[in-house]
């Protein structure tokens, strides 16, 4: 035995041996700290299997999960200005655009589409935080336009899943111009009597809260959600005081009368259903992927055979 056998050679071989192992095979939970395999917290649609904690999800992942057998067609948006500001702070805005597209593999900060879930026809609109923190530009506008012109044009229900940071600074005044636009909108699905549903996700804040986020028929919140118009350390620096604990999350404004209901994300998708068909006036829908079978009709009795047959 010398120093070859000994080092060497073993250290040859745990060099070609070694495996590559992905990087992104596991994810750490916020909240607890737990490692989580990758496939077990997609398939519980980013929610922390050990304390439940609710990551962000992705608005293609999030509309895949809700439809039925995860179908759905999107729908264009119109497309604004580019930089209609030549806006610059340490990056050029359509820097920041290209950037964030790169990042995200979306077009922008909002995903409008439309589908069925429980077999109800729906138009569903998810914003994208990881997009500019799913700040609220003239973009988001358009889309929030064009969900509800769909919806009305198809006589549907409106599904709007809100996440922002607020309005988007490169956008200005344009960008505040939306809170406006999007309240219209609103007021047109109410005209045509349509149900507007808010699903409001963490973080929910600014100019979004202060619109189209806030005026749903029926307005859902996920667990632990912060939601507001201005954040909680503004306002602790503000009045100089300690905020309650929990104050602005979901929980805490559905004790307040804000919310109708505080819904994880796991059974989220059936309390739509069941929601929207209620708005709807329609029957429960049927468990399972079949329609209910209809009522058999009574079967008529035997013709007696002839005698001497």
């Amino acid at each position: 035995m010398n120093w070859i056998t000994n080092y060497v050679r073993p250290r040859i071989n745990s060099i070609f041996s070694r495996r590559e192992i992905p990087e992104n095979l596991w994810s750490k939970c916020d909240a607890c700290g737990t490692m989580l395999f990758h496939r077990e917290l997609t398939d519980n649609l980013n929610v922390c299997t050990n304390c439940g904690h609710h990551m962000t999800i992705a608005p293609r992942a999030r509309l895949t999960a809700l439809f039925d057998g995860g179908v759905f067609s999107e729908i264009d948006v119109p497309l604004p200005t580019p930089d209609p500001l030549h806006f610059r702070d340490q990056k050029k805005y359509p820097d920041r655009l290209r950037t964030a597209q790169k990042e995200t593999g979306e077009k922008e900060a909002m995903l409008v589409a439309t589908g069925e879930i429980g077999r109800t026809p729906i138009v569903a609109a998810a914003q994208d935080f990881s997009f500019m923190a799913g700040s609220m530009g003239m973009y988001v506008g358009n889309a929030i336009i064009a969900a509800a012109e769909t919806a009305i044009k198809l006589k549907r229900p409106l599904v709007l899943f809100s996440a922002a940071g607020g309005a988007r600074m490169q956008e200005g005044i344009l960008s505040l111009m939306q809170m406006p636009r999007t309240t219209v909108a609103v007021q047109m699905l109410r005209e045509a009597g349509l149900p507007y549903i808010v699903v409001l996700t963490h973080p929910t804040t600014g100019g979004v809260t202060a619109s189209y986020a806030m005026l749903g028929d029926v307005q859902i919140a996920e667990p632990g959600a912060l939601i507001c118009f201005a954040g909680p350390r503004v306002i602790e620096q503000t009045i100089r005081e300690t905020l309650p604990e929990g104050f602005q999350r979901a929980e805490y404004l559905l004790e307040h009368g804000m919310l109708d209901r505080v819904t994880p994300r796991t059974k989220l998708r059936e309390e739509l259903i069941t929601v929207t068909r209620m708005l709807l006036r329609l029957p429960p829908a049927v468990k399972g992927d079949l329609p209910a079978p209809e009522t058999a009709a009574p079967v008529a009795a035997a013709t007696p055979p002839a005698p001497g047959t």
